[in-house]
């Protein structure tokens, strides 16, 4: 009998990852299920408490419509076989079921910074790694193997408490290949890109009003371009822009790597468009300084997906 994958998504990043990876594994049998929970959170979730999250409805649809798009076996929530390999893209939750499985652990994309939630998380058991977000990813130590996006991520990774023998370099789907975005057919070019947030829908403070003054001076009276986050109010949003910089192109949609490729200068906060934006050798306003943003842009080597897929091999099968 084959083995058996479960293949944990979330995002459509981590979806689109994860399908990526299984791709290069096609000798297994796999089977994928939306971000999914146990115990206090699992009932959060059911209860619809948790929309702000991977777990909520609207991203779990989300993920179910690519999953069945894509014709790919569904096993929502990793109950219906006794799995040889589990492969996800977080583990600031790990389920108790899938704790007891082979486990690869796979960066999705740019950390958070470490606040006083870190550090709690880090050094007391009791309190739950997700309070401190994707600062803390890599340290349930719940895995058997961590691909990683670059040797500055492992060094970052390292500092944090993360086993070395546990880290592989791999780079990451998705930012392996930014080169690919150059070729587009988005109509604008050598603008000043914003990539907002959704802080303000997963409870942290913004200053939307603010930010907006300092893009348009930051801009310097080049063409403004506002790519909105996928999870943020788009309404709310775009009536902000269009009162306080009626002048700028306001997107919903659209693929964000090619307005990026597009542009002369990228402007966001922690988000993973930052990599495009650096792999490409753009200008990047993102609060980290160009030399670390460099050392921890994911290696373009265009073959992260075989590369994960490689390692997971060697965890299934010894």
């Amino acid at each position: 009998m084959k083995k058996k994958v479960l293949f944990i998504c979330g995002s459509m990043n981590q979806t689109t990852q994860m399908h990526q990876i299984a791709g290069w594994l096609t000798d297994y049998e796999q089977y994928f299920s939306p971000f999914f929970s146990d115990g206090i959170l699992g009932s959060a979730s059911d209860r619809g408490l948790l929309e702000f999250t991977i777990m909520g409805r609207k991203r779990s649809n989300r993920t179910l419509a690519y999953l069945h798009s894509n014709h790919l076996t569904i096993d929502i929530g990793g109950l219906a076989h006794a799995y040889d390999l589990v492969v996800t893209c977080t583990d600031l939750i790990v389920p108790k079921h899938i704790r007891r499985k082979r486990i690869v652990l796979v960066q999705e994309g740019m950390t958070e910074p470490e606040t006083v939630f870190f550090h709690l998380a880090k050094n007391f058991q009791w309190m739950p790694r997700w309070i401190a977000g994707t600062a803390t990813t890599g340290l349930s130590d719940a895995y058997e193997k961590f691909c990683v996006a670059s040797e500055g991520y492992r060094e970052l990774f390292i500092r944090k408490g993360v086993s070395p023998a546990k880290l592989e370099v791999t780079s990451i789907p998705n930012f392996d290949n930014c080169e690919q975005y150059l070729q587009n057919d988005f109509a604008h070019r050598d603008y000043v890109l914003v990539c907002t947030s959704d802080n303000r829908e997963t409870f942290i403070y913004e200053n939307r009003l603010k930010n907006i003054r300092k893009y348009l001076a930051m801009a310097d009276g080049s063409q403004l371009l506002f790519k909105l986050h996928p999870n943020e109010n788009i309404a709310r949003a775009t009536r902000e822009i269009e009162r306080y910089a009626p002048e700028s192109l306001v997107f919903s949609e659209g693929r964000t790597e090619e307005m990026i490729a597009n542009s002369r200068m990228l402007i966001a906060q922690f988000s993973s468009t930052i990599f495009v934006g650096s792999a490409l050798n753009k200008i990047v306003h993102c609060g980290l300084h160009p030399d670390e943003l460099k050392s921890l842009t994911p290696l373009q080597n265009k073959s992260a997906a075989r590369r994960i897929a490689d390692v997971c091999r060697q965890v299934i099968d010894g």
